[in-house]
């Protein structure tokens, strides 16, 4: 091959050119293996080359012979590059290839050029048009979110950023659990600490809501309309059952609470989903996480979604009637048993809107449709997908996520954490502690189908073994430099960068080039995990450069193309970051 140090270098897809090459190549050495996938990757080591392509081996059942032969064949046939200094064989079979410096560094033009548009894909057009939803969160209203909320609350997040990013159309939509058994042990356990402050008190039951969230919306009511709501104790225990079964004495209750009530019920229920509605809202949007759409499940049954998605599936033969209830045969589709969707009593099941619920998602002509549940609800993915195949729906268009679980560590000992009782630690707890910005990163430092330990004192500490600082800090250093030198930072994208030639600032010039690739992997995978650790190695590219080479050193043009390559690396710093969620502060 031959190579054009003249040549000049402008942005282009490194990978994409050595396929070309490799594709004409391919042409002449084995034209009937032309469709043969071509995968090109960083070798580990920086002196076998940029890149690296496995393709002889590939080939070599096809062709019947040893891929190091086919390998040196390949070589010799690739077309000449002015981007590529060297091509060589390595190992058993391994193709690599050696950029000239131009090619190296042509990246930072690149991010200058593009700013924080750098690694967005395009608009998806045509057949490839992707109308996304995702949807995640959905917390019942009925308390505080906790720690394992914040981390659904910031994966959902992260992931419709980067899907957007990606050249997506996303919606974000949060399902509002406002209608059914838990709303009503809500509004119950408020009503029953409510009674408490006029000396009617009644056994408060311990499958009730316990936090003190719940003895302040009393306060509320209280403040807000006196003794209107004050029925006496005697009253209410006459509606409960004599039983050891904790469930029916509650649903004894909830029952005493509608008929003494009234039509009152519906204030104080309204008002306790009115409030823990609020409360995560604002939580939420304090914590940078933000919703298009807040869909009711009450409008489910309001505009009779419910009742239609039931007849549905009956008139299609899915539904069986069993003791007076209806059953969906869900075994028929993967599930471990056939679910109630109507009881006996008429009323219909969280599964039935939920059945609804997604029927409605692809009626609004989402392309896909992506629910963040937590790893509890593995089970439900059957069912689910199920009654929309049954349904008549595509049920590949409906992806559901993980979410494990997260465990906080304080000086070494995991935190205590628990749900009803009221004693968990909330996400807004966690805020306060940690900071957003170390709540956002250290979510997505594990796979979200992975169980995650989320160390405190790591979070709260400045130093380089904490993640999110030592990616900052990368960010305020290169703020730094900059600040100092004050000059026309606008006239670096024009910059001359062939005195970048130290490999340090080569391997953060190729780190800088992964970038657009990752993100469409990862919003393909949907892992935003994958973001973070790029993040991570990004910043210690640019710490082990910082701390080896003098940014601001006399030499006029060296300083100039030092700091255009700092400025790139800043600018993939703030895009990344942004898309988890994670301030760029300018000073540290």
């Amino acid at each position: 091959m031959t190579a054009s140090s003249a040549h000049t270098v402008t942005a282009f897809d490194v990978r994409q050119h050595l396929a070309g090459l490799l594709r004409a190549a391919l042409a002449r050495v084995a034209p009937e293996q032309g469709l043969t996938e071509i995968i090109l990757e960083r070798p580990k080591q920086a002196n076998h080359g940029d890149f690296a392509s496995n393709l002889a081996m590939q080939l070599a059942r096809q062709l019947k012979t040893n891929p190091r032969q086919i390998a040196e064949r390949m070589v010799r046939e690739l077309p000449s590059s002015p981007y590529v200094t060297k091509a060589e064989v390595a190992g058993a079979g391994f193709i690599n290839f050696t950029l000239t410096p131009a090619a190296r560094t042509a990246v930072v033009a690149a991010v200058l050029a593009a700013g924080h548009g750098f690694g967005r894909g395009p608009a998806r057009s045509g057949k490839a048009a992707r109308r996304l939803q995702v949807e995640f969160v959905s917390a019942n209203p009925t308390g505080p979110l906790h720690v394992g909320h914040g981390r659904g609350a910031a994966y959902g997040a992260s992931l419709a950023s980067l899907l957007a990013f990606a050249g997506y159309e996303v919606t974000r939509e949060y399902y509002v659990n406002d209608a059914g058994r838990q709303m009503d042990i809500l509004a119950v356990s408020a009503w029953l600490r409510y009674l408490e402050l006029f000396d009617e008190p009644v056994p408060f039951p311990p499958n009730a809501y316990q936090g003190g969230y719940v003895r302040e919306m009393a306060e509320q009511v209280k403040q807000a309309h006196g003794d209107r709501y004050v029925h006496p104790a005697e009253a209410v225990l006459a509606c409960v059952p004599d039983t050891e079964d904790l469930e029916a004495r509650l649903d004894g209750l909830i029952l005493a609470g509608k008929d003494l009530l009234g039509e009152d019920w519906l204030y104080i229920h309204g008002h306790v989903l009115n409030e823990q509605l609020t409360d995560c809202r604002a939580d939420l949007e304090e914590f940078g996480v933000h919703f298009d759409v807040w869909f009711s499940e009450r409008s489910l049954y309001e505009t009779g979604m419910v009742a239609r998605a039931v007849a549905a599936l009956e008139k299609s033969g899915h539904i069986y009637q069993q003791d007076g209830a209806k059953w969906f045969n869900s075994t028929a589709f993967g599930d471990e048993k056939d679910r109630v969707v109507q009881r006996d009593n008429g009323l219909y099941t969280y599964f039935a809107s939920d059945i609804a619920y997604h029927l409605n998602k692809f009626e609004r002509g989402f392309d896909k449709v992506i629910d963040v549940w937590g790893a509890d609800h593995h089970g439900y993915i059957p069912r689910v997908k199920g009654a929309l195949s049954a349904s008549g729906a595509d049920a590949d268009r409906l992806d559901v996520t993980l979410v494990q679980f997260v465990s906080l560590f304080r000086d070494g000992h995991k935190v205590s954490m628990s749900t009803r009782s009221g004693e968990y630690v909330t996400l807004r707890q966690l805020r306060e502690e940690v900071g957003n910005d170390a709540c956002r990163f250290f979510y997505m430092l594990r796979k979200c189908d992975q169980a995650l330990d989320f160390d405190l004192d790591l979070a709260k500490s400045e130093s380089n073994d904490n993640p999110v600082y030592y990616v900052q800090y990368a960010h305020a250093r290169i703020c730094s430099v900059l600040a100092q030198w004050d000059g026309d930072q606008a006239a670096l994208a024009k910059t001359d960068l062939a005195p970048l030639q130290h490999e340090r600032e080569y391997a953060l010039c190729a780190r800088l080039t992964e970038f657009p690739e990752l993100i469409q992997i990862a919003a393909r995978d949907y892992a935003p995990h994958a973001l973070a650790f790029y993040l991570k190695d990004l910043a210690g590219d640019f710490h082990s450069w910082y701390n080896a080479e003098r940014l601001l050193v006399d030499d006029r043009a060296t300083r100039l193309a030092r700091l255009a390559l700092a400025l790139a690396t800043r600018q993939v710093l703030q895009n990344g970051l942004s898309l988890l969620g994670v301030s760029q502060p300018v000073s540290m």
